[in-house]
Parts: C-alpha cells; sequence; structure tokens
C-alpha cells in the first residue's frame, strides 16, 4: 500500500524532531456526511463517506509516562508539546494539542504498566472545513497508540474512547457520527449511521462512472467549540425535554405543533425530524440507483439547514446555489456542523469540469474567495501502515 503524504510527514519529523524511528505508523479518514446534519446528537440517522485524506500518526515508544508530541504541519516552535500521563491532565482546549494527548491520555488509562510515546501527527484533512480533521487526527492517534501498546479495542471502542476525548479535551459535545465514519469506512460505500444504537450499515455508491461527490471549501472556517454548536444541541435537549420525550428521535411533527415550544425549539426540532426522513429516502434511493431522488433529499436538507436550522453562511448558500444551475447536478448541500466549512454536489461524471468552473466563479464574485474542490472518493476507515 503506498503511504499517503500525511504519513510520509509524520514519519519524517518523528525523526528530525524527536529523534526516534517510528514503531508504529497508522492513518484515519475525514469524512463527508452526505446527509442527516445535527441529528446525530439527537439519536438520529445519519450518511456519511470516509474520503481518501487522512491524518497520519507516527509514534514510537517510552517507559517513563512522558508523551512527546510534534505537529508536523505547524512552524516551530509552537508545534512541539510535552506532557506526563500521571500529572493533572492539561487544559488544552482550544488548541490542537487536544486532539492527540486527549486519546492519548485515555489510551494510556487501558495499557499495562508505565507507558509513555513520542507522537508525531500530520494531515492531510483541512482544519476547520466541516470534514472532521478533529475526528481523524483522534482515531489515527488512538489507532496508532493501541496498537503500540498492545490494548485491545473493538471499533466501536475505539471510536467511543475518542468522541470521549473530544467530550474531555477538546470541550465540544459532538455526537459519535465523525469518529464512526473514520473507524468504519469502506472503499465504494457509504454508512447509514443509527445513532442511537452505534449501528453501522454499508450501502452501495453508483460507480464513479455514474456519479460522483465533488466537495467545495467554502474558505470560510468554523470551530465547533466557539458556542453555536453547543447552543444548537442545548435547544435541541430543551425541546426534547419540553415535549417530554428521551430526544428528537422520538418527535414527530404532530407532537411539535402540539407542544408549548419556543420558535427556535420548535424549528430546530422540525429540522431533526424531516432530516431523518430525508436520511431513510436517500438511503433507498441509493439502493435503487435514483440519482434525482437522492439529489432532492440533499437539496431539501440544506434548506432546512439555512431556513430552520440555521447554520448555514452566506458563501455555503452561493456554492449550493451555484452547483444546483449546472446541468447534469442532481443535488447540494452544505455538509459538516455549519457556519463556514464545505458544500457536497452529487452529479453525473462529465459534469464535474463545469460545476468546478461555476463553484470558482460564483465564490470568487459574490465574496472574493477561491474555491477549492475535488473529487471524494469513498475511502477505508481507520489502519496501520506501520507495526514493528
Amino acid at each position: 500500500m503506498t503511504n499517503p503524504p500525511a504519513a510520509d510527514r509524520a514519519r519524517l519529523a518523528l525523526g528530525r524532531v524527536l529523534g526516534v524511528r517510528p514503531a508504529v505508523v497508522a492513518a484515519a479518514p475525514g469524512r463527508v456526511n452526505l446527509i442527516g446534519e445535527h441529528t446525530d446528537y439527537n439519536d438520529g440517522l445519519v450518511m456519511p463517506i470516509a474520503i481518501a485524506r487522512c491524518c497520519a500518526v507516527a509514534a514510537a515508544p517510552r517507559d517513563d509516562g512522558l508523551i512527546r508530541i510534534v505537529a508536523a504541519d505547524l512552524p516551530a516552535p509552537g508545534n512541539t508539546s510535552e506532557y506526563e500521563f500521571s500529572a493533572p491532565p492539561p487544559d488544552v482546549r482550544g488548541r490542537w494539542q487536544a486532539y492527540v494527548f486527549g486519546p492519548a491520555a485515555l489510551c494510556a488509562a487501558r495499557a499495562s504498566g508505565r507507558v509513555g510515546a513520542d507522537v508525531a501527527i500530520a494531515s492531510d484533512v483541512p482544519m476547520g472545513s466541516g470534514l472532521s480533521s478533529s475526528a481523524a487526527a483522534e482515531v489515527a492517534v488512538a489507532t496508532a497508540l493501541l496498537a503500540m501498546w498492545r490494548v485491545r479495542l473493538s471499533p466501536l471502542g475505539l471510536a467511543q474512547l475518542c468522541q470521549r476525548a473530544e467530550h474531555e479535551f477538546a470541550g465540544v459535545p459532538c455526537g459519535l457520527m465523525d469518529q464512526l465514519a473514520s473507524v468504519f469506512g469502506r472503499e465504494g460505500f457509504a454508512m447509514l449511521i443509527d445513532c442511537r444504537e452505534n449501528l453501522v450499515e454499508h450501502v452501495p455508491l453508483p460507480a464513479a462512472s455514474e456519479a460522483v461527490f465533488v466537495v467545495a471549501d467554502s474558505g470560510v472556517r468554523h470551530s465547533l467549540a466557539a458556542g453555536e454548536y453547543a447552543a444548537r444541541r442545548a435547544m435541541c435537549a430543551a425541546a426534547a425535554g419540553a415535549m417530554s420525550i428521551r430526544s428528537l428521535r422520538d418527535a414527530c411533527e404532530g407532537l411539535i405543533e402540539r407542544s408549548a415550544l419556543t420558535r427556535e425549539q420548535r424549528d430546530c426540532a422540525l429540522h431533526v425530524v424531516r432530516e431523518n426522513d430525508r436520511v431513510r429516502a436517500f438511503a433507498s434511493a441509493m439502493r435503487a440507483g435514483d440519482l434525482r431522488c437522492a439529489g432532492a433529499q440533499m437539496s431539501e436538507s440544506h434548506a432546512s439547514l439555512r431556513d430552520l436550522y440555521r447554520v448555514s453562511c452566506g458563501e455555503l448558500d452561493t456554492l449550493v446555489c451555484a452547483a444546483e444551475a449546472v446541468p447534469g447536478v442532481f443535488g447540494s448541500r452544505m455538509t459538516g456542523g455549519g457556519f463556514g466549512g464545505c458544500t457536497v454536489t452529487l452529479c453525473e461524471p462529465d459534469s464535474v469540469a463545469a460545476l468546478l468552473v461555476a463553484l470558482d466563479t460564483a465564490l470568487r464574485g459574490a465574496h472574493g474567495n477561491p474555491c477549492r474542490a475535488f473529487v471524494a472518493k469513498p475511502a477505508s476507515g481507520a489502519h496501520l501502515l506501520v507495526q514493528r
């Protein structure tokens, strides 16, 4: 298997900066969520794919309880850190170290004896783009260290450990979708995930000769720890509480209309209920090869995220509008937490060239930003590249 570029950078950084050879090298992909946004933390349904852009970790063992970390893609001197596992956990919220030390500390707690590590990390997943760079980092770190320390953990357990790390160390109350996608990805398939039962069903996608997914970066960076994400999650919890149900997975439109909800609570609840229905319809359309139906679900999803959940922005709306005007496009939507990041568009392969031009022209014209876009190919989940 050819190493991804991030793996080569991590391996070089481990030697050049920390002066050691890797015992393990692991890679974990980012993801694009095709449909099912802000439903994961409401016990709902989502349908992501892992993408062929990954975070890679190279690691070597220590026996002194220390972890030394180098971020290969950052400039010195702020690209290195050192922590002691037995000391009180450092406050790394809002810093890149959270996505390395967090999963490392949880893995160390499962290992036998006094363990330490030298770790180098590099990533080809753009940060803040809505492609789950944080989960890719967490899963890559945990995959490498669990293997190096000979700790067995199920794939679901790996995803849950990384979610816990994001909650406790990064301060982001995320759902489990991103970690599950990074662990369970499979080439040629999307993942239909039931976030209440943590069940993953692999749904075959059309051949690349029939349809492709194009990801377009708005250039607007977001931070899910900045407050809006947590505010939407709290709004959903409040709406569920007002309806005396476990979560919005258990709501229906009739119950929402009968309940004493604020306008914001009502809108969030309606989005979640309808989005779960759209995920089901999208999955059925993919199985049947009905690309027009699938695309319609994507476009409806974006309108709901824009108008009801209110997590879109001008740049994302511009990209979606431009995409939907291109012949051969079936549908388009924002993807990820929102407030920036990327869109994902389902289109015919012969339409890709025209789509890329239209996206770049629209974004430059309306907002002055160039548009970086690529065809997202469904990729495999986390895996070891080297283990000695």
